[in-house]
């Protein structure tokens, strides 16, 4: 059995509080909301803070407010069933709902956070393994090692990331509020990400995740298809979120297609949006963009699936994602 190591929890009521504890705490804090993703890293020892700020007592995290004519935000310590059920987001949002649906399953869902999903560890098949199992291959350059077991050749971590949210919020343009006991500042979510397994967040130990704002509506829409072997409990080994603007005359005026779970950071694929751009949305057009994620999807193979078969599928849940739009 696999226990957590002994640590300070503390359970602060305000932000100010929150960052203050966390400041005070060092590098040996950490801050958790839901816990599913930070509680079985510590069982397995790839993380071991001396001190846990739950912030899930904080109000102003709890918090969904504003519409799709203003803007939605939501605090990052709003639990994903919160998500899928709210009303205003199925109706201005259901992209965002959808994604959070997709997520484990409804009891991890009532538990754990869209904070804690936008902020997921990297995973990896030599990483996300207990500490007996990552001893007995030498550990890995994520944790412990001084050699990536993916890229043996390479000085880089390629742990994946493989969260369902952070496509779409990359997608549709939201921003995330950072707090510290230095100030605050806003981040576009298409720049908090690194293409790199182990500095993976353009994130301080010392910020705290206040909320998410998602951007008006203003004409755009988007959808989301997520590959896994099974139809629930499973992270994503490919995600497409695509994202489209439709002018009066029925054309693409601006487009975004972003891939998750076959890099340590979620991937644009510009070329898909060029195809997209000054066509109508049809068989032609999306055709063309499905070719361009299927030639820019690097699959890595540390994941679940044959990495050349998750590749070719790149281009069919493209089509899926696309075909959703019309």
């Amino acid at each position: 059995m696999m226990r957590l190591p002994k640590f300070e929890y503390r359970v602060p009521r305000e932000v100010a509080e929150a960052v203050k504890i966390m400041a005070g705490s060092g590098p040996e804090g950490q801050f958790v909301a839901g816990g599913t993703d930070l509680y079985p890293n510590m069982k397995r020892r790839q993380q071991t803070p001396k001190t846990v700020i739950s912030v899930m007592r904080v109000p102003e995290l709890n918090q969904i407010t504003g519409d799709g004519k203003s803007g939605i935000r939501i605090g990052a310590s709003v639990t994903l069933t919160d998500i899928v059920e709210h009303p205003l987001i199925n109706r201005d949002y259901p992209v965002v709902a959808h994604a959070a649906h997709t997520i484990s399953t409804p009891i991890l869902r009532n538990m754990g956070t869209i904070g804690g999903n936008l902020l997921l560890d990297t995973r990896c098949n030599y990483y996300d393994q207990n500490y007996e199992w990552r001893k007995g291959i030498n550990f890995c350059l994520k944790k412990d090692g001084d050699i990536c077991w993916v890229a043996p050749g390479s000085s880089k971590c390629w742990a994946v990331q493989s969260s369902d949210l952070v496509p779409v919020m990359v997608a549709i343009g939201a921003k995330f509020r950072l707090a510290s006991t230095l100030g605050e500042r806003m981040i576009d979510a298409a720049g908090f990400y690194n293409d790199d397994g182990i500095d993976y967040l353009k994130k301080r130990p010392d910020e705290l995740l206040v909320d998410i704002h998602l951007p008006p509506l203003n004409g755009w829409r988007a959808s989301y298809q997520k590959l896994r072997r099974r139809g629930a409990f499973d992270f994503p080994v490919l995600g497409v979120a695509a994202w489209v603007q439709v002018d009066q005359a029925g054309s693409v005026k601006n487009a975004k297609l972003i891939l998750g779970g076959i890099a340590p950071s979620p991937v644009e694929v510009k070329g898909a949006g060029e195809a997209l751009i000054g066509q109508p949305l049809d068989a032609a057009s999306i055709q063309a963009a499905a070719e361009a994620a299927y030639v820019k999807a690097r699959p890595l193979d540390n994941t679940d699936f044959v990495m050349n078969w998750r590749k070719q599928m790149a281009r069919q849940y493209t089509l899926r994602a696309l075909r959703e739009l019309v």
